[in-house]
């Protein structure tokens, strides 16, 4: 870290964090968020759920073992920018085929890194996520202020990440058809699907029920996505019509719509969870999970009371709703993510239970 800081990071109430830049020069305004996983770095570049924000990695040294073409969950990464203490541009690893520094750059995200990403966490706790702008290190405050007052962060984030066409992902003697509703799908949930017999078709967000409905699918998922889950009103119209027609798996903001269809509520957390050590209690078997999880909102407990649907799973360290199900519609969905890309494996049963709970609709038919 030789030399004058050439970037810096500004947050809404005027504290600034110097540092140097690495991928895309460009100056933009995002939501402050981050993630505590060790590894994975790539993944969580490449996740949609991070559409519009910035996200700081806890952990110290990032970009050691490069960019890998195997492990991408989106085609195009579209998360807002990557802030972290050591940036290691010389990876060691057989399987990378370019560097982080050249995958930003690529896509025009900015990053920036030698800042106290323990202080600059510290502060996301304390006082929440926040817009944060990232800049050149001779931007003057007063200026700085102004584009963080006059910039609001965009609530199209669904649109922008969602297939604009449907398409396929198809496998060797496939038992089950499966239409994914695209929100922002990571491609280890079709893969994870494909692996368990099922030919995936992965349509748009704002695909009808009645075109859902005319391909005849054995099942339907939700998938991740970003943003507020109450922009996403296609989805959850879709789901409003599809519920207890055609067996439903949702993850994350897929939970979410499905808890908003059914009546239930929704609010902000403070800083969200991003991580991939989040326990969770399973209550229908008492067990604890070990989660990957990525999100900003949650499902409001009181709310599920006066709905049909049944909490099955909470979160350890805040108590919140991690997963609902309702038996009867087959319908069932978790806040977290059962594919953990990056994370444990702890939760991938929940992909046999949408598999299991299609076979039986096909043997009862």
């Amino acid at each position: 870290m030789n030399g004058h800081f050439n970037r810096k990071l500004v947050l809404e109430n005027g504290d600034t964090y110097y540092g140097y830049g690495f991928g895309s020069n460009s100056e933009r305004v995002c939501e402050l968020v981050f993630n505590t996983s060790m590894v994975g770095y790539q993944e969580i570049v490449s996740d949609p759920s991070y559409t519009y924000q910035m996200v700081v990695m806890t952990y110290p040294l990032i970009g050691n073992y490069g960019i890998t073409d195997d492990d991408f969950e989106t085609k195009t990464p579209t998360i807002g920018g990557l802030i972290v203490r050591d940036y290691n541009d010389m990876p060691s690893n057989f399987r990378y085929t370019k560097t982080l520094d050249e995958l930003l750059s690529e896509n025009n995200i900015p990053g920036i890194y030698g800042i106290d990403t323990r202080k600059l966490t510290r502060s996301i706790r304390d006082f929440g996520s926040r817009k944060v702008l990232i800049t050149d290190a001779d931007t003057g405050i007063d200026d700085a202020m102004e584009v963080l007052k006059s910039r609001d962060i965009a609530r199209d984030a669904v649109a922008r990440v969602s297939c604009k066409k449907k398409w396929y992902s198809r496998t060797s003697n496939h038992k089950y058809n499966v239409v994914a509703i695209d929100c922002g799908i990571k491609h280890n949930i079709i893969r994870s699907l494909n692996k368990r017999g099922c030919n995936v078709t992965v349509v748009p967000y704002d695909t009808t029920a009645e075109e859902i409905k005319f391909m005849n699918p054995d099942g339907v998922f939700l998938s991740n996505g970003p943003g507020n889950p109450e922009d996403a009103v296609p989805v959850i119209e879709t789901v409003k019509k599809l519920k207890g027609k055609l067996p439903i798996f949702g993850i994350c903001l897929g939970h979410q719509i499905i808890s908003l269809a059914y009546g239930a509520k929704i609010f902000k957390l403070k800083f969200g969870h991003r991580g991939g050590n989040h326990p969770v209690r399973n209550l229908i078997n008492n067990k604890i999970e070990i989660t990957s999880q990525n999100h900003s909102y949650a499902v409001d407990a009181e709310s599920v009371k006066n709905t049909p649907l049944e909490i099955t799973h909470m979160n350890l360290l805040d108590n919140t709703v991690e997963g609902v199900e309702n038996k009867n519609d087959r319908i069932f969905s978790v806040q977290y993510h059962p594919e953990s890309a990056p994370g444990p494996q702890d939760s991938a049963y929940l992909f046999d239970k949408f598999i299991d709970i299609m076979k039986e609709v096909r043997e009862n038919a």
